[in-house]
Parts: structure tokens; sequence; C-alpha cells
């Protein structure tokens, strides 16, 4: 017997009928003799209708009050699926975030989880009910609901499995679990059978969108075991786990990630004097501007060109920062570009190979790509190269490091 957490997101419980489906899943998994904590989002588009009719009464909704109306979309299927499976004979219960008692600081709307009483829980499992738990919520300690945020759900999964010790989160979407590089573009990428949390961290914060960051980070914190898995598709999913054991023996590269959102930011002829990095992203970051890459070069005249990334959404906002700061320190320009992208490839085996980076660009090169932007950590290699040539780079690098399905089935 385990103790299994599954969380179902949005589209998985979208319908009726959907949730029915959901109810006969879990169903299987008790009858094996498995105790259950069932984590579930609100109704796929709940949440935004929700948000909606907020802002039909404010443009800015007061968060306390935004966190009190969009946490009843989880509300709604805790209840519905709760009654799903006592229909089908499997004592359920529901509970909402403060009934779990999910503490969780006064941000809201991107609350954090400060603990978790399992006490309930526990009991309720000891007399062989499953638990149905609203996920994205929790309440602070004057008793006010909060939200978690994006990803809340999720993050609800792996902390409620962390605090109840369980043997596996699973993690229930649209896809049948992660794979090498997005299937939409690589039609040859295949799914990974297991990654370590490093690797996926790397790739959530890189681009890839089958879980989010927040709940990978914490699920790495607690050594809680993920598994992503379809929702409707029978299968193995893929395993996120710390082992690294079989790194060795599998491909140097785990995964390529891209991500188009994002917008190259340059400043030049800046005067090269202690302290101008800060004051040229001090101002961005006052702004609550998020910088990801960054690469200053030094002329011979002591200037210096400084270049940073953004989201593509904060681009405008950082652009015009950007030309303050140029005039109030005298540098030259201030110019920008939203038409990149970065591309990304990922692995621990990098740390027991070299010329990884070599090869990256090797095959770049061959494709005539050039790369305007180079940033490195111990599992990965980002660069930034022309939007219109994301495609291309990305099946490149998926041939050049092996990871396509034909080349993988022969070895």
């Amino acid at each position: 017997m385990a103790l299994i957490v599954q969380k179902f997101g949005g589209t998985s419980v979208g319908t009726v009928e959907r949730i029915e489906q959901v109810a006969e899943k879990v169903k299987k998994f008790r009858e094996a003799g498995d105790d259950i904590v069932v984590v579930v989002s609100a109704m796929s588009g709940e949440t935004n209708r929700l948000i909606g009719l907020a802002k039909q009464i404010m443009d800015q909704p007061i968060p306390r009050e935004l966190d009190v109306m969009v946490s009843t979309g989880e509300q709604v299927t805790i209840a519905l699926l709760s009654m799903a499976l006592i229909k089908r004979g499997v004592p359920a219960v529901s509970y909402t975030g403060n009934q779990v008692r999910i503490l969780t600081d006064s941000s809201h709307t991107k609350a954090r989880i400060l603990s978790i009483d399992d006490a309930n829980i526990r009991a309720d499992l000891k007399a062989g009910r499953v638990v149905v738990v609203a996920g994205f919520q929790g309440v602070d300690e004057h008793g006010n609901i909060t939200t978690l945020g994006r990803g809340g759900s999720d993050t609800t999964g792996v902390a409620l499995a962390a605090a109840l010790k369980a043997d596996e989160c699973q993690i229930y979407t649209d896809v049948d679990g992660v794979y090498t590089t997005d299937p939409r573009v690589v039609p040859q990428a295949q799914r990974l059978d297991k990654i370590t949390f490093e690797e996926m961290l790397e790739m959530a914060s890189l681009g890839s969108k089958v879980l989010q960051i927040r709940s990978v980070e914490f699920a790495g914190k607690y050594n809680v075991p993920l598994r992503v898995l379809h929702s409707f598709q029978e299968g193995p999913g893929t395993l996120i786990t710390l082992d690294e054991e079989e790194s060795m023996e599998q491909p140097i590269i785990s995964g390529i990630a891209f991500n188009r959102d994002e917008a190259k930011l340059t400043i030049r002829g800046v005067p090269d004097t202690p302290g101008v990095a800060f004051k040229i992203l001090g101002p961005i970051s006052a702004a609550n501007i998020e910088v990801d890459m960054i690469v200053q070069n030094v002329s011979h005249d002591n200037t210096t060109d400084f270049t940073f990334t953004v989201h593509r959404n904060d681009y405008q906002a950082a652009l015009e920062i950007l030309k303050q700061t140029a005039a109030s320190i005298g540098a030259r320009e201030a110019t920008g570009d939203t038409n990149i992208a970065k591309v990304s490839i990922v692995g621990v085996g990098m740390r027991s190979h070299a010329g990884v980076a070599s090869r990256m660009f090797e095959a770049l090169a061959k494709e005539s790509i050039n790369i305007q932007m180079i940033s490195t950590s111990e599992i990965k290699v980002s660069v930034v190269i022309e939007e219109k040539y994301l495609e291309l780079a990305v099946r490149a690098l998926h041939t050049a490091f092996e990871l396509d399905a034909p080349a993988r089935q022969g070895e």
C-alpha cells in the first residue's frame, strides 16, 4: 500500500464528464489498496471568468477580495469530485485550503505556504476515505483566504505530499510526460522516463511549460518524487527525482528548452566606472522588472556596452527606463530588440563531458545561425538568437545531441 497525492489541473476537470473520468481513475488506485489524496484546480476557464467579473467592478481588484472570489472555483471542483467518488462507492471528503489549514503568509494573490496541518487528512485516510483538497489556496494567520499565484495547484499538491511524506506526487495534465523538447517543433522528440529535479528546474525556468518552477523547487527541497502523467491516457509518464545514478548511461543532454517571450536591451558608450552595472540595472529592478541574461563588453576607449534580456511584456517599460538612465549617466544610446528567442540545452551529463558548448555552437553554425548572447551554468548552456531561426535551431540541436527518436532506438 502506498500513499499517493494526485493533482488534476483545469483541463483534467474541465467538464462534469471529465470529473467523472477522474473519479474512475482515482477509484482504480483506491481499489488497488493505495491511500489517495487528490488536489484539484478550478474547472478550465473558471478562474479567468471570475477575474473577468471582478474587473467589471474594478480595473485593479483589491487583492484580498480577489482571493476570496477566485478561490471559489476550486471549491466547486472538490465538491463535484467528492460526489462522483461517493456515487461510485468510494468514501470521500472535500477540504478547502482553510479546512486543511494550509497556513500561508499574507501576500494576497501570490502567497507562500508556511505550514500544513495534516492531522485531519491523516484521520480521514485512516478511516478509508479519499481526501479531495482544493489547490491554489490557503489561509493566513488572521483567517483571510489567500491564493498561491500561478501554478498554485501544483504547489499545493507537492506541499501536501511533503507534509504527508507521500510515496509519490502525481501531476496529471494534458501531456503524457516530459519530452526532450516540444513535439510540436520536433516530431522526433521523445518522452523521458526519468529526469532529475535539477534538470526539470532548468527546463521549467527556460521555457518548458509542463510544470511550474515553484512546484519543482518545492519537490526538490523536500525530495518528493514527482511523476507527470496524462489525465486520460495510460502510461508510465516521467518520474522527476533526485537520483542521478543512471545519468552516465543516458545522453549528455536530457532536453532542449526554448522561450519566445524575451526581449533584448542594450545601452552603449557607458563610462566604464565602478558601480555602472548597478546604475543601469538598479532602476530596472526598482520597477519590478526581472532581468535574465546579461553581457558586458569593455571597449578600448574606456566605455562599456551593456546588454541584458527581460520578459517581452516588460520591454517597453524597461526601454523607457534605460533611455532615462542613458541620459543621466552620459551613455551614447539605448536600444532594444523584440525579435529574439532563447534556446537552451540542459543535462546533468554536462558535468562529466567536455566540449558540450562547442558542439552546440557547431550545430548552430552549420545552419548559419548567429549567436547574440551566451549564458552557462553547470548543467545548461543558453543562447540568444534571432526569433525567426528558433525552430530550425531546436531541430538542429535535437539531432546534434542524438535526441531524435529513430537514432535513440538503435542504441
